[in-house]
């Protein structure tokens, strides 16, 4: 169905020239449906620009924040289906600066929800929300009927932005579901802070890979082209099947330490001989959080395409060649 559901529909994709924003669009246009995509910052090496997958791509330029650009978007564009992906996505950022998080994850999440309510047009909307919006929980593997309690500070956003996406739902009848998927990754992913892009490179070039934790906290990996199989698959069973106000969390329903994901990446790389060197240092982090998947796998016939360490040689892939293409352009 993915093909014929998607070809000439109007789609809004905020965040579309993200990690995952990018993957969802490129996976829209190649699928025939017409992107219209909101961007804030162009970043150069945005692997969607790069690879000149603008074609049948309209970009706006903007802020998520703000109501009315996005209010006019859905309305020139007639837009059929919203994903709401465009946040602050780093830890370490939202400790940092949690202000400029809480606007861009949540109210961000509220302009794009009001405008759609105001317009009236959207038939269905995908918010992107996070393992993270649980907060620490004593039951584990998260499922979705697992309070919100977020505590610190990108925790709260996720947990706050989750809550007004079902508020939009219960009030207003909005058609809107949530996704709460593991750590992504795979490339196209530029933050090299995150685990396994900065193990990557960090291989790629021969260095011992740093480790911030010390390296036992426990976490869901997912791959962003399963992340994105997921988004889609989210948004088609909307059209036959009433999930309005409905969450699915999105996972391989196994977990790892930071240390094993590690090694699994240098595996991958072939750099084995690479100790971690783990510091130890890293501050306001929940030691240990994973997913349970089995309600998408149910209701949305939902399965990745991938394993773990498939998932993994394809990224050290990926890496390889964007990394030899940008040392050559120096």
């Amino acid at each position: 169905m993915t093909a014929r559901f998607w070809k000439d529909r109007p789609v809004f994709v905020t965040g579309c020239t993200g990690f995952l924003g990018g993957w969802l669009a490129e996976a829209l246009l190649s699928r025939g449906a017409r992107v219209v995509g909101l961007v804030r910052d162009e970043v150069c090496d945005a692997p969607l620009l790069a690879k000149g997958a603008r074609r049948g791509l309209a970009l706006v330029r903007g802020a998520v924040e703000d109501q009315p650009l996005v209010e006019r978007v859905l309305n020139e564009y007639d837009i059929d289906t919203v994903f709401h992906l465009a946040a602050q996505t780093l830890v370490g950022i939202a400790n940092r600066n949690p202000i400029s998080t809480f606007r861009s994850n949540i109210e961000g999440t509220w302009s794009v929800l009001e405008a759609c309510r105001r317009v009236g047009s959207p038939a269905r909307i995908v918010v992107a929300s996070s393992d993270k919006a649980y907060g620490e929980a004593d039951k584990l593997p998260y499922d979705e009927e697992t309070p919100l309690r977020g505590r610190h500070p990108y925790d709260v956003s996720k947990s706050c932005a989750d809550l007004v996406a079902s508020s939009y739902f219960h009030t207003y009848g909005l058609s809107v579901a949530v996704t709460r998927c593991g750590n992504l990754f795979g490339g196209g992913d530029l933050n090299f802070s995150r685990i396994v892009p900065g193990t990557i490179r960090s291989a790629i070039a021969g260095e011992r890979p740093l480790i911030r934790s010390d390296g036992k906290w426990l976490r869901d990996y997912f791959y962003v082209e399963d992340a994105v199989e997921a988004y889609l698959a989210v948004a088609e069973k909307m059209a036959q099947k009433r999930l309005g106000g409905e969450a699915f969390n999105f996972s391989y329903d196994k977990p790892y330490t930071v240390l094993e994901i590690v090694l699994k990446t240098l595996a991958a790389a072939g750099r084995a001989d690479l100790a971690p060197i783990v510091e130890g240092r890293a501050k306001n982090e929940i030691p240990q959080q994973w997913l349970t998947s089995k309600k998408a796998r149910k209701i949305l016939e939902w399965r990745p395409r991938h394993t773990l360490e498939a998932a993994l040689r394809k990224t050290v892939a990926w890496y390889r060649g964007f990394l030899r293409t940008r040392a050559s352009r120096r």
